[in-house]
């Protein structure tokens, strides 16, 4: 072979190499402006590994589940791309049709309104779809595409209500029945979370010999803290007589917590229950402000979701490798299951 031909290769060569290098472009996110995050896929991993994350809101509680949901990711070799719609639907919508326009299998949505499901599965198209924590209105829409993730919330009250049915029988142990006025502070109205966790709780006060009645309108707080206060003060200022307070999450009795502080009364007088077991709610158990929590496992729920989204894509039972099973009575939901939490074993939650 003469120079000139040896050199003729050598340069088709360098083309070839220089072209395959510059081929194959990361698929884009969703939206730049609604992308807080993504997990580099490792070299290794899948090129069809990606997915969406379209998260409803971000507070205390679900920051945690997306972090552990993004490190469970990158452990897998997974893409895993987080938007925030900030309770807007209309934003959920636009990010879940922007993944699959992008070419993604897979979605991960943590609804706005539990009756905004069946939108949301029009919008994923043909993708695959794992609603976490919050499900759908109808749980028959669930099927071999689209699955559920979360934990069953009439546990969460049922150990609120035997929490406090044992705290006043403990005080009037000869009485055949107790009567309780009770504050309720709710989430957000509608939501199978905020119906099923109140429900439950009184129930639960029933069925272990406690009359309970309101002791005022149930109080609407958006499992929000600072709302939850401002309620709180208004109910004291109304002096407005109750014997114990049931919050739908942390946040909410925290920020009763908060107002009982403000006004000079120790709020260890009068039970107070929450729900989710966050920093600051294991911290108010240990101090004695807070009777008891319920322990909802964020890490256990966004791992769960990444690994069961995997499963879906890959052809595997949805819950393989979550360490979970799915419910008996419905194969496509996968529940991780509440902790009750009080002062004899908040130490190992904090």
């Amino acid at each position: 072979m003469n120079g000139k031909k040896v050199l003729t290769l050598l340069c088709a060569v360098l083309l070839s190499l220089s072209l395959g290098a510059c081929g194959g472009g990361q698929t884009p996110g969703p939206a730049d402006s609604g992308t807080e995050s993504s997990t580099p896929a490792p070299e290794s991993a899948d090129s069809g590994r990606s997915m969406t994350f379209v998260l409803a809101r971000r507070d205390e509680w679900l920051a945690t589940l997306v972090d552990s949901a993004a490190s469970a990711a990158a452990e897998l070799g997974v893409d895993l791309k987080i938007v925030d719609c900030q309770y807007d639907n209309a934003k959920a919508i636009q990010y879940t049709k922007a993944a699959r326009d992008a070419g993604e299998q897979v979605v991960i949505l943590n609804l706005t309104d539990v009756n905004q499901a069946a939108p949301m599965i029009e919008a994923a198209g043909d993708m695959k779809i794992v609603l976490i924590n919050t499900p759908p209105d109808d749980m028959n829409r669930l099927n071999e595409n689209v699955v559920f993730v979360g934990s069953d919330e009439a546990t969460a009250g049922q150990f609120q209500g035997e929490a406090l049915a044992a705290y006043f029988k403990a005080r009037q142990p000869d009485a055949d029945r107790i009567s309780v006025r009770y504050l309720l502070f709710n989430g957000i109205l509608g939501q199978p979370s905020t119906n099923q966790r109140t429900a439950s709780a009184i129930q639960a006060l029933q069925e272990n010999g406690v009359d309970a009645t309101e002791a005022a309108d149930p109080v609407p707080a958006d499992y929000d803290r600072a709302k939850a206060m401002n309620s709180m003060e208004a109910l004291l200022a109304a002096k407005t007589e109750y014997d114990c307070v049931i919050s739908n999450n942390d946040a909410m009795a925290l920020g009763v917590i908060d107002a009982l502080e403000n006004a000079g009364l120790d709020p260890a007088e009068k039970p107070i229950v929450g729900i989710d077991c966050t920093a600051d709610g294991a911290e108010a158990v240990a101090e004695g402000k807070l009777l008891m929590t319920v322990y909802q496992n964020a890490d256990g729920q966004g791992r769960s979701a990444v690994q069961a989204a995997l499963n879906l894509l890959e052809g595997r039972p949805m819950d393989e490798g979550t360490g979970y099973k799915v419910d008996a009575s419905n194969p496509y939901a996968l529940y991780v299951p509440f902790e009750p939490v009080d002062a004899s074993n908040v130490g190992q939650y904090r």
